[in-house]
């Protein structure tokens, strides 16, 4: 691939959804952009570009950047998060949203809806005690392909084998010749819906948690920073925020601050200082 092109994919890649292409991945770009030219009639790649760049249709923009953004989830990856959360998070909120008896939940990247899903499962496992509350649950991703998918909650065995425990599979889901869908119960706690984190979260409202884990990775030092400024905006005093494994604030804002001996979590840095002040 000559470089005017990868220069091409990679610039419209990082305006559209701050990912950034590093040459090392053109392989990816061939192996995801080929079926698209394929699909729309084109014998080769660089056919593709030269379309691209002779015509810049949004229909065909939106496709390409939806192949290169596609990201993989499973349940209850990485296990630690969702253990905060149920542990930590859930009983802690409890308490400081006693009066309201409301909590939202934002799942940034959402993907095919494990994650959301996860957290679902986790809440309706604690039914008991949440009885009378209202509790939100939020599922964004930048592909609309990924969310129809998500909606649906249908998985392969390949997928509900991945981090999901036998006891909730038979449980949660109803299995319908080689593929799983998941109760209709839990697919009525989460709500999906079309977002570009690179967009303004204010339509979004304020949330009590944020899991935006294993995204910003993908984005350059200062993407990263303004996604996680504009994501304090949209969060309470003392919400949380939980990160993937590879990622952290430090470095990119003051206003997040870890928790100390809980992996990917975070507190405001607000929330943050009273915890020290009362410890």
């Amino acid at each position: 691939m000559r470089k005017e092109d990868f220069d091409l994919i990679s610039n419209i890649l990082k305006e559209r959804s701050g990912l950034v292409l590093t040459e090392e991945k053109i392989y990816l770009l061939e192996s995801r952009l080929t079926p698209i030219a394929r699909k729309k009639g084109l014998e080769t790649l660089d056919d593709l570009i030269n379309e691209i760049r002779l015509r810049r249709k949004e229909d065909l923009l939106c496709e390409v950047t939806d192949a290169m953004t596609t990201n993989e989830s499973f349940f209850f990856r990485d296990n630690t998060p969702f253990d905060l959360f149920r542990e930590d998070v859930m009983p802690s909120l409890m308490e400081s949203a006693v009066a309201s008896k409301k909590i939202r939940i934002w799942c940034a990247a959402a993907s095919t809806g494990q994650e959301p899903y996860s957290l679902a499962i986790i809440l309706s496992e604690m039914e008991a005690k949440l009885n009378g509350w209202t509790i939100e649950i939020i599922g964004t991703d930048l592909s609309q392909k990924v969310l129809d998918k998500a909606k649906s909650g249908i998985y392969s065995q390949f997928e509900v084998q991945r981090g999901l425990p036998i006891k909730l599979l038979m449980k949660y889901f109803t299995q319908a010749g080689e593929m799983w869908q998941i109760s209709e119960k839990i697919r009525k706690m989460v709500t999906f819906r079309p977002y570009n984190l690179l967009d303004n979260f204010t339509p979004l409202g304020s949330f009590d948690v944020i899991f935006c884990r294993n995204v910003l990775i993908y984005f350059q030092q200062d993407t990263k920073a303004d996604v996680l400024n504009r994501m304090h905006r949209q969060i309470n005093t003392k919400g949380t925020l939980f990160l993937g494994a590879a990622e952290t604030v430090l470095g990119l804002t003051e206003k997040f601050k870890p928790v100390q001996g809980k992996r990917g979590m975070y507190h405001t840095a607000e929330y943050s200082s009273q915890v020290r002040k009362v410890g």
